[in-house]
């Protein structure tokens, strides 16, 4: 019994493990890439997150109940990794930066929904398009972050979506997970 208990401990401890959830006073370390290597799409690429997020509704099947969505920031440490030959703290903040882009799309899902669904016939109605228009405009947004900045190489406009990105998650400060 006891043994199985330990075991149990220790298999939630792995499958958990992989997961971060964002928190504005806890950055990445190189430590959270524990993915092999992967440059076969582009070889210049040092580093690569595997970050968006989790969500989960309660409802009921009563349209007019009330809804309960949670919504949660996650970065992927068994998806994620990194070249050890071309680690430095330059890539890490870009890649941190993939991870708070996540947060800051987060922000603006929990804001869409706060204002839009409030029971579950909201919820059935809106969510779903709701997310897909999130969705979008985050993997446009991580595309253009890359391409703008040369994947962190172009030190100027690395430093302009550093600016960009603090802000806005500041504008939506009041939709940040407690």
């Amino acid at each position: 019994m006891r043994l199985t208990f330990v075991l149990c401990i220790l298999a939630a401890q792995v499958v958990f493990g992989q997961k971060v959830t964002w928190q504005e006073d806890k950055k990445l370390t190189w430590d959270n890439f524990k993915s092999p290597v992967s440059t076969k799409k582009n070889p210049d690429v040092a580093a690569y997150t595997h970050c968006g997020w989790e969500f989960s509704a309660i409802k009921s099947s009563d349209p007019k109940a009330p809804v309960t969505i949670t919504i949660k920031t996650i970065f992927n440490e068994e998806k994620s990794w990194k070249d050890a030959k071309r680690m430095n703290d330059y890539i890490l903040l870009h890649e941190q930066k993939h991870f708070d882009i996540a947060e800051l799309f987060v922000r603006k899902f929990r804001k869409a929904v706060a204002e839009k669904i409030k029971t579950s016939g909201d919820y059935n109605k809106y969510f779903k398009t709701i997310y897909n228009g999130i969705s979008a405009d985050y993997q446009s947004f991580q595309v253009a972050y890359d391409r703008e900045t040369r994947h962190g190489i172009d030190k100027e406009k690395q430093a302009e979506y550093n600016n960009l990105i603090s802000e806005e998650l500041d504008n939506l400060k009041s939709y940040q997970a407690l």
